[in-house]
């Protein structure tokens, strides 16, 4: 027996399919923008066929932008010779909200995941090793997350970047601020006591 009328069983089955949403909250989403006046339902439909028809990954860093170039790349006040190397375009804002970072980024759109099908040929290695090549830069920062994949993804680039004789340095990771020691698991610690630095 169908509850909903088609239309809006379909528009739920959309917002199911985004990450993190799961049925309920589907059908909460659903039902939230059948609620909305026609003129806000308008806007909200017009400003995702506008994202998808003007949103592109930046030539160089492969960011997403809706320039020609994104706005960290066409800086030239930041040092081109650095390169921070993340999984995907929120870790570039994770990243610029420390305001401690003045380098570029190359964006990988993904980590290598064998068990989800994914290969190096599946994510963005080729036109890094292409930036390297170019024989700008001095320093590729690893910023992937320290799970097996991100771990993983990193040793391969680390690897192929080696023989380019570029400098390829991993962010240090340990306790976070605010935390107490007896919280922390022995892989953080471990990782904590690698990357400690002179007082």
């Amino acid at each position: 027996m169908q509850y909903f009328p088609a239309a809006l069983q379909e528009l739920a089955d959309q917002f199911a399919r985004l990450p993190g949403i799961g049925g309920k909250t589907a059908q909460r989403l659903a039902f939230h923008v059948l609620s909305l006046p026609q003129q806000e339902a308008q806007a909200f439909a017009d400003a995702i066929l506008q994202a998808k028809r003007e949103v592109h990954t930046c030539p160089c860093c492969q960011n997403l932008t809706d320039l020609e170039l994104c706005p960290i790349c066409s800086d030239d006040t930041r040092d081109s010779g650095i390169i921070c190397v993340v999984a995907d375009p929120k870790d570039v804002i994770a990243m610029e909200r420390s305001r401690e970072f003045r380098g570029h980024y190359h964006v990988l759109h993904g980590v290598i995941s064998p068990l989800n099908h994914v290969t190096q040929d599946d994510i963005k290695i080729r036109e890094l090793l292409r930036r390297v090549g170019s024989g700008e830069v001095r320093e590729v920062i690893m910023a992937t997350n320290p799970d097996t994949e991100g771990e993983a993804t990193a040793m391969y680039i680390s690897r192929l970047l080696r023989p380019m004789g570029v400098k390829v340095t991993r962010l240090a990771y340990g306790v976070p601020v605010g935390s107490q020691l007896e919280y922390a698991d022995e892989v953080t610690l471990s990782r904590a006591l690698e990357g400690r630095q002179i007082m």
